[in-house]
């Protein structure tokens, strides 16, 4: 095992929370509270989730309502996120476009069988990659409109359409969105070792069978970033997404 579960542990996980939220209030980042809450929630629901799991990965009814649910929260945490009015539930839709298509994808082959041992994990690490790259790319873009509007102006002066003024100031930002999976794909096995490979091995797996693992939740992970990005920048362009 690599981190029993032990008293050690838990007093070695307050620390770091602790530590992290007092460094935030030091630099002035305006993130401590958010840090503390985050650490506290996702202690609790780890805690759930990990009782809820082992009872649904049996049954398929609950194991369709335990995605459902997935997929339900990952929406509303990136919704609002983006965006504080009601337009922020135009965020399900790129995540559902990024990951829904590659979850299918996955069952319909065979490579990952209806079982929840096996199809939590994978939709898990696939809707995480379309929410964040949801809120990454939906926040950049905002942001950018907002920052720039003038341009978006100056070119609907010029005769372009709303949507295609929107797309050429916002576009390059949103891309930035994919950054941090690109660069995790190209430094994978010489700088980080993520959970995927790691976990495989510990499981008794060989390593060709990790690393097998790994490059298939990267570029599966890949796909469905550019997706959702690509989703969210279209709803920025054409007004469904916004901020007030």
């Amino acid at each position: 095992m690599l981190l029993p579960v032990s008293p050690a542990l838990g007093i070695v996980l307050v620390v770091l929370l602790l530590l992290a939220a007092a460094i935030a209030a030091w630099a002035r980042l305006g993130r401590s509270r958010d840090i503390l809450v985050a650490g506290v929630r996702a202690a609790a629901q780890l805690a759930v989730g990990s009782l809820l799991i082992g009872w649904v990965a049996q049954r398929l009814g609950p194991l369709l309502g335990f995605l459902v649910l997935m997929f339900a929260v990952a929406a509303w945490t990136a919704g609002r996120r983006v965006t504080s009015n009601r337009t922020w539930w135009w965020a399900a839709v790129p995540i559902g476009a990024g990951a829904l298509p590659v979850i299918g994808l996955l069952v319909v082959t065979g490579l990952v069988p209806v079982r929840g041992l096996a199809l939590i994990p994978v939709a898990g690490i696939l809707i995480g990659g379309a929410l964040t790259a949801t809120v990454l790319g939906g926040r950049r873009a905002l942001d950018e409109l907002a920052t720039r509007y003038g341009e978006v102006e100056a070119g609907m002066a010029l005769g372009l359409l709303d949507r295609d003024a929107r797309l050429e100031i916002v576009r390059p930002a949103t891309a930035d969105a994919l950054l941090p999976g690109l660069d995790q794909t190209r430094t994978v096995g010489l700088v980080t070792l993520p959970g995927a490979f790691v976990g495989m091995l510990l499981g008794g797996a060989s390593p060709v069978e990790a690393g097998a693992v790994q490059l298939f939740v990267l570029v599966a992970l890949m796909a469905v970033q550019v997706v959702a990005v690509a989703v969210v920048l279209e709803l920025v362009a054409r007004g469904r997404l916004h901020r007030d």
